[in-house]
């Protein structure tokens, strides 16, 4: 029986925030799979889990995310902890959600928080270079490598939205 995203998603964020980067999936318009490695940050309000990603808008993505608005990501460790989610991903680039965003980032505690002016094409939170990428989860699973591995340890949590 799957977990609530109540039991579910605090165990996602602290291992997705310790492991800081994820590859994450796109589909193209003809069907095909591409990966990157990006460095989403999350919010979990108690009821709703959301996660954001500062990207470059490049003609790709526009295009992947416009033939096919969703991601899958996981996060590995090498002692096998594993997160995944899928995903509906929604490109922002309104000035008030990518100013937003910059300063959520520059702000939170390391390692998920980090200046994104360290990114040489991002000369500021309104740099046409630079997006929001919103991410909302219809499937989130936690699965620590001791179960992996060692096949004991903490039980594997795993959230799918209804429908």
């Amino acid at each position: 029986m799957p977990n609530s995203l109540p039991e579910t998603a605090p165990e996602f964020v602290e291992m997705a925030h310790r492991i800081v980067w994820a590859t994450v999936a796109t589909v193209d318009p003809g069907g095909r799979p591409w990966t990157r490695i990006l460095h989403p940050i999350w919010e979990w309000d108690g009821e709703q889990l959301v996660g954001w990603v500062g990207t470059s808008p490049t003609k790709t993505k526009v295009a992947h995310l416009g033939a096919n608005p969703y991601v899958s990501l996981t996060y590995w460790h090498p002692s096998h902890d594993v997160a995944t989610a899928h995903c509906a991903a929604t490109l922002l680039t309104d000035d008030e959600r990518r100013t937003w965003l910059w300063e959520l980032f520059r702000t939170a505690p390391e390692p998920v928080g980090y200046d994104p002016a360290i990114v040489p094409a991002w000369d500021g939170p309104l740099s046409p270079a630079f997006a929001a990428l919103r991410l909302d989860p219809w499937s989130v699973r936690v699965q620590p490598g001791a179960v992996m591995v060692e096949g004991k340890g903490e039980l594997i949590r795993e959230w799918r939205a209804a429908g």
